[in-house]
């Protein structure tokens, strides 16, 4: 079978999809579908999936068509940095609060990266990014996340 492939690389791309799309309508098919006019909870998550399962065949179909790049050595470093610098995250998220949360969700995991350095912009874009994120999802929107967390008393 894998002499018919021709790009592995879309090929096993297009299966995730389909496979995350499939499970995206199986856990949705419980919630309401509504209209397009008045949408039920159902609604957004089975059309979102698919359209993910249309790109993921789309994916699979080329990768018979086409020839394509054999997949590579799976990144380790960058797939646990990134991995720690999220439950990083959630433990600083209630006890530090966002703005650290975010300072080291953002440190972390860039630093799995070979390009990773300090630069100017990239500290001014960080900084950006953590009053952005803490003024629309804590002030903007509401969210229920603390801005000091209880490690400074609140």
């Amino acid at each position: 079978m894998s002499s018919m492939i021709k790009g592995p690389k879309d090929f096993w791309t297009g299966a995730l999809y389909l496979f995350f799309g499939a499970a995206g309508v199986i856990l949705a098919r419980d919630y309401g579908m509504g209209s397009a006019a008045r949408m039920g909870p159902g609604y957004f998550p089975t059309v979102l999936s698919g359209l993910l399962m249309l790109f993921g065949a789309a994916a699979i179909v080329r990768a018979f068509l086409r020839p394509g790049t054999p997949i590579g050595a799976i990144a380790w470093k960058p797939i646990l940095v990134v991995t720690g610098g999220t439950i990083c995250f959630a433990f600083l998220l209630r006890t530090a609060g966002l703005p650290i949360a975010l300072l080291a969700l953002i440190l972390i995991s860039a630093s799995g990266s070979a390009k990773f350095r300090f630069e100017w912009r990239a500290t001014a874009a960080m900084i950006g990014l953590i009053v952005f994120c803490s003024l629309v999802f804590v002030k903007g929107l509401g969210v229920p996340l603390p801005l000091l967390g209880s490690w400074f008393g609140a």
